[in-house]
């Protein structure tokens, strides 16, 4: 299913080398016991006009329950952040962001970005190329 959300509870069965009935089954036991969280379709961000990638990492002041939750808070809010995560190291988070351009990066970052609770220091690279993204999980 990681490989085709599309893919028929037939073509499934098959694979899997069950009947379909059980497949189906199965299936809805893994969405039931939050196996599978949801079913999506990847989106081609160069072909809808956010071709401008950004990994932001950032750093807060204070390493306190309170003020992750208050910047996990405001990330929440905030639509163009694709993936945002809690990471030990030098950095506290590393957000992920799409954009269409530079100067939507650069309005991004000084009206949205700067303003978060907490923030002591951040540091933006731009994605050059995507080599890999949207891995499957392999087991």
């Amino acid at each position: 299913m990681q490989e085709d959300g599309r893919a028929t509870n037939a073509a499934i069965a098959k694979r899997a080398g069950i009947s379909p009935a059980a497949c189906h089954t199965r299936v809805r036991r893994l969405f039931t016991e939050g196996h599978i969280k949801r079913v999506k379709a990847v989106l081609d961000p160069d072909k809808l006009d956010r071709g401008v990638a950004a990994v932001i990492g950032v750093i807060l002041d204070r390493s306190t329950d309170q003020s992750f939750a208050e910047f996990e808070a405001a990330v929440a809010d905030l639509p163009l952040v694709q993936d945002c995560q809690l990471v030990a190291g030098e950095f506290d988070y590393f957000l992920k962001v799409r954009l269409r351009d530079m100067a939507e990066a650069n309005r991004f970052l000084t009206k949205n970005i700067i303003g978060l609770p907490g923030l002591r220091q951040i540091r933006t690279f731009f994605v050059i190329k995507d080599v890999k993204s949207d891995g499957d999980l392999v087991f």
